[in-house]
């Protein structure tokens, strides 16, 4: 078997056959596997999606497992020498498959290559991108830190990390879970998804140990369309897909967990510390800057002090993970 594609399914029915679907009506040259994992969807998904495709393969994982235990299911199924973690709301475009994996295989030296990822208007969408020093870029979602950091970093002119437009093949430190190509030999060597992770940054933290087996690179003029949310929006019950500037839903809350994981992970315990002490130093900023731009009329905001009231919430539930955090606990950091 040249390629096994695992697609992980939570709810998603309707999403992983139009991936499917995509993928099956371009053109595939290489002998290839499709293997669907599911997350105890509570839905018909199962017969929906073998009705439609019996000949994929499936596994039921039981319980809601979220991105890195699913995936590492399908790895641990897979008979690809190449595999494909693709996101089941990702519809092919022309040939892209085959075009990266015929790419990717041409190219030894390249440890793990992604695409040019589209919004469904065509436009670009983040693909990839280089690391920060110490992850602290996670500190840019905060309303008024992250708007200085920002403003410091333009004034000296730091390079933008995240790629949106890949306009060449450009190598980066890490790749947008929703597609990512690799090869089973590097799986062996860097390990599976770290399963504590729930869902978010699994592959931030993933691509940074198959990282230092290599470079990785996004190719230009292969596209995939990604809609986005997927089934972590029903999860959520979000409508609108942006992890960038939200810190007061309930998925935020996760977020912001994953996130810290990432930094203790990859970055060690005083990077860890310092990106969680800004997270609580914001608290007293951002309740002086909305008194200040809405009673005192200093400014304009965007905020609400409802925005500051979930924001508070979500830092205090997030405490006793932060805990486990600080002390590299090996757990399940699916935050309820």
């Amino acid at each position: 078997m040249d390629l096994s594609i695992v697609i992980v399914n939570y709810n998603s029915a309707e999403h992983v056959i139009n991936c499917i679907r995509s993928i099956k009506n371009s053109s595939m040259s290489m002998e290839y596997e499709i293997i669907v994992v599911d997350n105890a969807s509570k839905n018909d998904d199962e017969s929906n999606i073998l009705h439609e495709f019996p000949d994929i393969r499936w596994a039921q994982m039981g319980y809601n497992a979220g991105f890195a235990r699913a995936n590492n299911k399908g790895i641990h199924m897979s008979s690809g020498t190449e595999i494909l973690l693709l996101n089941a709301d990702t519809i092919i475009k022309g040939n892209a498959i085959e075009e990266m994996y015929s790419k990717f295989k041409l190219q030894h030296h390249y440890i793990a290559c992604g695409v040019q990822l589209l919004n469904t208007d065509g436009t670009h969408q983040h693909s990839g991108a280089k690391f920060v020093k110490g992850g602290t870029n996670i500190l840019l979602p905060l309303p008024y830190l992250g708007n200085f950091i920002r403003y410091v970093a333009k004034t000296a002119s730091v390079k933008q990390p995240n790629i949106f437009v890949v306009d060449q093949d450009q190598e980066v430190d890490w790749i947008i879970g929703a597609c990512i190509l690799t090869s089973k030999k590097y799986i062996d060597q860097a390990g599976l998804l770290d399963e504590d992770f729930f869902m978010y940054a699994e592959e931030i933290e993933w691509c940074a140990r198959l990282r230092k087996l290599g470079p990785m690179i996004l190719y230009s003029n292969i596209e995939i369309i990604h809609l986005g949310g997927g089934s972590s929006s029903d999860y959520y019950k979000m409508k609108q897909y942006d992890n960038s500037r939200d810190l007061w839903s309930k998925k935020a809350r996760q977020i912001i967990v994953s996130q810290m994981l990432r930094v203790r992970k990859q970055w060690g315990l005083l990077w860890f510390l310092i990106v969680l002490l800004a997270y609580f130093i914001e608290i007293p900023i951002f309740f002086i800057g909305l008194l200040l731009e809405t009673v005192f009329k200093v400014g304009k905001t965007s905020f609400q002090f409802s925005h500051f009231v979930s924001y508070v919430r979500n830092m205090i539930t997030a405490i006793p993970y932060f805990a486990h955090i600080l002390f590299n606990n090996h757990r399940f950091y699916k935050v309820i």
